[in-house]
């Protein structure tokens, strides 16, 4: 009415008419486009009649379209009249919409108390106030979770036979396809075409004792492949501190068969191990009523012939493979023939700790012929979102291995029965609940797990770039119940702060857990689902597992199904499962629901401290010596500097954080970014991820990492010729500057470093 009355003024004054000028801007934070509209006459006050932009006229009246000044005339009040009439007729109409718009939103409350009524518009959070009360959304989880819900999810995604690129694979794809469609989570389908290896069906693998030859039904996808003749040798789980006491034992490793009992570390690590020994060959076997084992030995993740690089449409790049294939051979057997072999074995009495065997073994020979096939499959990763509304761009990562060597209950049934139904229950609290998460959820049932985390890291090599700017985590559901006795996890340092809050607020879980932190929280092993998700990839990252006091023995075998966990669980299968999808959503909602990431920088300020100490000492130490291993410029001040730096620019987020205003919204981005490069500001820049894959400084492996710096000091101690001062001091600078990028980055802005030592 105000601006009605100025034009009405300017009319009875005779002043010029205003025109409207559009200004078309482009929103550069979204989709949409707005439209700017100023008046003439504000736009005159705004510059002060010499801005930029004006325009100048001969008859001195500024403006494109001004309009020459007129007299009042009958024209002129003929228009008076006319657009006094306008004005009162859009009056009314406005007054009229304004009414019924009001009866509508009243009607909207009132269809909004209806129970499980969505709403017909997603509103988008401001970040003006917490979304929803942390009580009530642990409550909404819970009321969503169910025994029987779980059950009929077993039943639905059970399958005998779903092997990597199978057709039972697939069919359970698109089972948990359709799930995903269904709860509206806009599901798609990332294929890929990997190169595995298989049993060659015209020349089986076999193993020969004295002079009986076995047929073997298991296999280790990745093995060498021919025939090798030697003596057999037991060296009991095969870890490198079982070959080291058969070595003070004075026994001879190289050129020797070994036998090895599954369990402790996986098949890959067992044969790397036998390999640095140079043994020829290493047989595995697993518990008593087992005869048929399979895995794989490739020490690393993805598709070993294309490392680095993802396996999309049939691409081809140059003849490549990865350094963690086995150069030996390696093959399974049958519980039957091991137990005739140590049966027969003569020598050195074992360890006392080796209760499985009498004799190590001497000069019984055996030979083994593996005869496996490379072979081409094309898999499928299926995956669904539930998109935040805050920070829809920044995402949480749920994944469960699908694929199986048979049943695969323990393997790949629960967690992707806990997947699915975390998707359902989740999707139910954004549609029906209230519950509005900051950020985007994604759900990924992998294949080809078997073959090494295959689907999974090639998801990882393809869309590296956008993973390492988006993801900011990542939770593995992988074999989440393999016993009931306690609860094992391994995490990310940023994380594990996380993990032991989200099981103390599980009371009841925790008394059943027998809560030992300092001995459940484990490093992650390379074999884990979610190391390729940390150490490749710089996503923090958790997989956690229900566990009993020893290990579960039927994974990775035909024997793995419901019947055996339920009796490896006191028959509480469904229970413990219910126990992770409640462990593993609240991790999730947490994650998504806070302001801020629940990141605690001071177990990498600890770790980074630890390290520091120990490289300090050990460097000083070799240089005090009467003849110093190292010389007096290899220098530990500069990591101390990047280690005091990480310190400071941790402290200094902390003030931040607590001067900021966490409502918002651009205030939490710009915290949480920060956090987010933390993980993959550990990754060294300076190595190839197709050389050393797992590039993170402290979990990774490689001559970059922390672990393999204080090993070339141990070396210098024990005057080790191998090792090189200059590759020394080159290694130690790199991992220092990795560690001061970090820190830098964690400081924020340019203008924000702290370089003081």
């Amino acid at each position: 009415m105000e601006q009605a009355r100025t034009t009405i003024s300017k009319i009875f004054n005779g002043e010029p008419r205003s025109y409207t000028r559009f200004n078309l801007t482009q929103n550069m934070e979204g989709d949409n486009s707005h439209v700017e509209m100023k008046l003439s006459a504000d736009l005159d006050e705004e510059v002060g009649g010499n801005g930029v932009g004006e325009t100048h006229q001969p008859n001195g009246v500024h403006g494109p379209y001004a309009l020459r000044k007129t007299g009042r005339s009958p024209m002129n009040i003929c228009f008076l009249v006319s657009a006094t009439l306008l004005i009162f007729i859009i009056g009314y109409l406005i007054g009229y919409l304004v009414h019924r718009k009001k009866e509508e939103v009243a009607l909207s409350c009132k269809l909004a108390d209806l129970p499980l009524s969505p709403p017909s518009v997603v509103q988008r959070e401001t970040g003006a106030a917490p979304l929803m009360d942390w009580a009530d959304v642990k409550s909404l989880l819970a009321e969503q979770l169910s025994a029987d819900k779980l059950e009929q999810a077993f039943r639905d995604l059970g399958s005998a036979s779903h092997r990597a690129g199978s057709l039972g694979d697939e069919a359970l794809a698109n089972k948990v396809l359709s799930r995903f469609k269904a709860y509206s989570m806009h599901p798609w389908s990332d294929e890929h075409f990997v190169r595995v290896q298989e049993p060659d069906a015209r020349k089986p693998n076999q193993v020969t004792f004295k002079g009986v030859t076995e047929k073997q039904t298991g296999f280790l996808s990745y093995s060498a492949t021919g025939n090798v003749t030697g003596a057999i040798l037991y060296a009991y789980y095969g870890r490198m501190d079982d070959f080291e006491m058969l070595k003070d034992f004075n026994m001879l490793l190289s050129g020797r068969v070994v036998l090895v009992k599954a369990g402790k570390i996986s098949f890959a690590d067992k044969v790397a191990n036998a390999a640095r020994w140079n043994v020829s060959a290493v047989l595995i076997y697993g518990d008593t009523d087992i005869n048929e084992l399979y895995g794989h030995v490739h020490l690393g993740s993805g598709d070993p012939y294309s490392p680095g690089f993802p396996s999309f449409n049939h691409t081809r790049f140059a003849a490549v493979q990865s350094s963690g294939l086995p150069s030996i051979l390696a093959q399974t057997i049958s519980w039957k023939l091991a137990e005739r072999i140590i049966g027969s074995l003569e020598g050195h009495l074992p360890p006392n700790k080796w209760r499985d065997v009498i004799r190590l073994g001497d000069n019984d020979v055996v030979t083994v012929e593996v005869n496996n096939v490379l072979v081409e499959k094309k898999i499928h990763n299926i995956l669904g979102v539930i998109k935040g509304l805050v920070d829809p761009d920044r995402y949480i990562i749920l994944g469960a291995q699908r694929d199986a060597w048979g049943t695969g209950f323990a393997k790949s049934t629960v967690g992707t029965s806990v997947l699915v139904e975390l998707a359902r229950s989740i999707s139910t609290m954004v549609k029906h609940g209230g519950f509005r998460p900051r950020r985007s959820i994604v759900f990924a049932s992998w294949s080809a797990g078997d073959y090494g985390n295959v689907g999974s890291t090639e998801w990882l090599e393809g869309y590296l770039a956008s993973l390492s700017m988006k993801a900011f985590s990542y939770i593995s559901l992988d074999g989440v119940v393999t016993g009931s006795d306690k609860f094992n996890a391994s995490a990310s340092h940023l994380l594990q702060s996380l993990v032991k809050r989200t099981m103390k607020e599980l009371s009841p879980i925790k008394e059943r857990a027998k809560m030992q932190w300092q001995a459940n929280l484990q490093p992650m092993q390379m074999s884990d689902a979610a190391f390729p998700f940390l150490a490749f990839s710089g996503i923090p990252s958790i997989s956690f597992r229900f566990t009993g006091t020893s290990d579960y023995p039927y994974l990775d075998t035909p024997l793995d199904t419901k019947e055996q966990l339920s009796k490896a669980t006191s028959y509480q299968v469904t229970k413990l499962a219910l126990d992770a999808a409640q462990v593993a959503g609240q991790m999730t909602l947490r994650l998504v629901h806070d302001y801020l990431l629940s990141f605690d920088l001071q177990g990498y300020d600890q770790l980074i401290t630890v390290y520091t100490a120990d490289i300090t000492r050990k460097v000083l130490m070799l240089q005090k010596e009467p003849s110093p291993m190292l010389p007096k410029e290899v220098t530990p001040e500069w990591l101390q500097g990047a280690t005091g730096s990480f310190s400071r620019a941790m402290s200094d987020l902390m003030v931040f954080i607590r001067e900021s205003e966490l409502h918002d919204p651009e205030m939490c981005r710009e915290i949480n970014d920060r956090l987010m490069q933390v993980e993959r500001n550990l990754l060294s820049p300076y190595v190839s991820p197709r050389d050393s894959p797992f590039r993170h400084i402290f979990i990774g492996s490689g001559q970059h990492t922390f672990k393999a710096i204080v090993d070339q000091l141990e070396a210098f101690r024990l005057q080790n010729s191998v090792v090189d001062v200059d590759t020394f001091k080159t290694e130690l600078a790199l991992a220092t500057w990795t560690l001061q990028g970090c820190a830098n980055s964690l400081a924020g802005d340019v203008w924000s470093l702290d370089n003081e030592i």
